[in-house]
C-alpha cells in the first residue's frame, strides 16, 4: 500500500500498488488500474516507482 495524493484537493489517500496497470504523465501524473479507473494525482511517476520499490521492499523485511 501506497500513501498518494489527489490531484488538485490535497487529499491523501492509500492505494493498493498491486492494482496498478500504468502509470502516465501527460502532463499531470494518471495511474490506470487494473479495473480501468483512472486516478490523477500530485505525485509524479518517479516518486511513485519509488513509493512501491520501498513498499515492497519493507514487505521483503517481513517474509523473511
Amino acid at each position: 500500500m501506497i500513501t498518494l495524493t489527489k490531484f488538485q484537493s490535497k487529499d491523501e489517500f492509500v492505494l493498493n500498488s498491486d492494482l496498478i496497470e500504468t502509470i502516465e504523465e501527460t502532463p499531470d501524473t494518471v495511474i490506470t488500474l487494473t479495473s480501468s479507473r483512472k486516478l490523477i494525482v500530485e505525485e509524479s511517476a518517479k516518486e511513485i516507482v519509488k513509493k512501491i520499490m520501498d513498499f515492497r521492499r519493507e514487505l521483503g523485511k517481513f517474509a523473511r
